[in-house]
């Protein structure tokens, strides 16, 4: 939205590829808070305790991309929708690079106490792993978004987008690999956490080529695999581990110290074998219904929409 358009037509395309689905997507990770909270509250209670400032900056950004998004076709004018336009921009970026730092962070350590408590002043998460998480999420999204609008949209934003994932998606994947060397490096990793960074750089490799040969839907698949062989290499290189202390590895979260009870996991696991797969299929029918890309001749030309109400005023009279 900040660099990849030209004109307002172009703007809407790009919103409207991810009309139908941007408003679920985010319950996935209010989904996730909750699933940490119940499953693991030692572990959610010290990482948003010790992150609360990056925690809070995120909430922050995804409340201005969210309201900018809703605002912007609100006002006819181009100061009013250049405004909410940079707030989806920068709204992403801000949430984006929060969110990595803190799993960033969460791989690489936090200086906690033997209670779980942050060892410090309320900056001192920032740093070289921040920094790194940060930038590896953003560059992801930059890479897997660009997939996505070339798969997703027509025209000329099909055209650019197509055209950034093919030449400097790899670059945007630099600091995600890195951030997964680091953690094997740190934590010894093994044999299986090893084998998924290998297949990570395989299925990064393969998207990029796809983005050459403008096959958009296989790039799209690639990039998606690369995140997923990337996160699940990260979480195997750290096993068992949940928040590493940086203070003393006595310290350290785990799997087994900051587990809730067995009868509560049992609950949660009987839950989400139900109810996932059901999520998973509404959603991804909800994907099939808007499957055609967005095209420019889609999007009507810009005018003034009056309520209803004011539309027709006379319509309902009073009644005695």
């Amino acid at each position: 939205m900040l660099f990849a358009t030209r004109d307002e037509r172009e703007r809407r395309v790009m919103l409207n590829t991810i009309g139908p689905v941007w408003d679920g997507n985010e319950v996935w990770l209010i989904t996730a808070g909750a699933g940490m909270f119940a499953a693991f509250p030692e572990w959610y209670a010290s990482l948003f305790s010790a992150l609360y400032v990056p925690l809070t900056v995120a909430l922050v950004g995804l409340i201005l991309r969210a309201v900018s998004i809703e605002w912007r076709g609100k006002v006819h004018t181009a100061r009013w929708r250049g405004a909410w336009t940079a707030g989806i921009g920068l709204g992403s970026l801000i949430a984006a690079f929060c969110i990595g730092a803190m799993l960033a962070l969460t791989s690489l350590g936090l200086p906690i106490d033997d209670n779980g408590d942050r060892v410090g002043g309320p900056f001192v998460w920032l740093g070289a792993p921040a920094i790194i998480g940060g930038l590896a999420v953003v560059g992801f999204s930059l890479a897997h978004s660009a997939t996505f609008l070339a798969l997703k949209a027509d025209g000329p934003v099909r055209q650019r987008s197509a055209a950034f994932a093919a030449r400097w998606a790899p670059l945007c994947l630099v600091p995600a690999a890195v951030w997964a060397l680091w953690v094997q490096l740190e934590h010894g990793g093994n044999a299986v956490s090893w084998t998924l960074v290998v297949l990570a750089v395989v299925a990064a490799l393969f998207g990029w080529g796809q983005a050459k040969r403008r096959r958009e839907g296989l790039a799209f698949t690639g990039y998606a695999a690369f995140g997923l062989f990337g996160v699940a290499a990260i979480f195997a290189g750290m096993f068992p581990r949940l928040l590493p202390s940086t203070v003393d590895p006595a310290f350290d979260l785990t799997l087994m110290n900051a587990a809730n009870s067995p009868y509560t996991l049992g609950v949660m696991t009987v839950i989400t074998a139900i109810s996932l797969p059901i999520i998973l299929a509404y959603q991804a029918w909800s994907y099939w219904v808007f499957r055609r890309r967005v095209t420019p001749d889609m999007i009507p030309d810009a005018h003034i929409v009056l309520p209803a109400i004011l539309r027709d005023k006379d319509a309902v009279a009073p009644r005695a």
